[in-house]
């Protein structure tokens, strides 16, 4: 497997065992710490980022032409959406529909998918990859994979954050990962000076180089 596969799969591996902590099926009927999301919405959302991996790669090669991952998110609708625009609206209610199953039985499904993953990556060779709700247009699947766990990473911290425990250490590279590609966003939305100000100079730094 690629360096990216296998950090893919540690990650997805602690989103497993975050998800089965009881304090997160304690805090499940709740509201999470993100606008509008409950806690069971939230958990759903985040177990969709390893469950879609699979279903994903069962599909026939796309058609539909790779783009680049910073093309990527210059083209999806929720980047730049509020909290009560359609595309939010439809990415919470799918994350409430995974998420009714309950923690217990989502963390199974969960935990049964993680393990199949291994082999599943070294039996998949590189091939686009597209998800129907980005629109016309796939990814190298590395870079599909750089995309979910950039929001296993994120969601992590929400889920960990709603429940009231401690944000699960993510593993080195995925950590090396996950931060260039929001850097390299936040350089897009802010500009380079902004960016290296807020790493280098807090008395110059801006109030947010947030990535979205």
């Amino acid at each position: 497997m690629t360096g990216i596969r296998d950090d893919f799969v540690a990650t997805a591996r602690s989103v497993a065992a975050l998800l089965r902590r009881p304090e997160v099926a304690a805090a499940w009927g709740g509201p999470s710490a993100l606008p509008e999301f409950g806690v069971a919405g939230l958990a759903g959302h985040l177990a969709y980022q390893i469950l879609a991996v699979p279903q994903a790669l069962a599909e026939p090669v796309p058609a539909e032409p790779v783009v680049s991952l910073l093309d990527h998110y210059g083209r999806v609708e929720w980047i730049d959406g509020g909290v009560d625009d359609e595309i939010n609206v439809r990415i919470r209610r799918g994350g409430e529909r995974v998420g009714a199953e309950g923690a217990a039985a989502l963390a199974g499904r969960v935990d049964a998918v993680v393990d199949g993953l291994p082999g599943l990556f070294a039996s998949t060779p590189d091939r686009p990859v597209r998800i129907s709700l980005w629109g016309p247009w796939s990814l190298a699947i590395d870079d599909f994979l750089v995309t979910r766990m950039m929001e296993l990473a994120v969601h992590s911290d929400d889920l960990a954050v709603s429940a009231g425990i401690p944000t699960p250490e993510l593993p080195e590279g995925a950590v090396g990962t996950v931060v260039d590609l929001l850097s390299r966003l936040a350089v897009r939305r802010h500009g380079p000076t902004a960016v290296l100000r807020a790493l280098s100079r807090a008395e110059r730094a801006p109030t947010t180089i947030a990535a979205f």
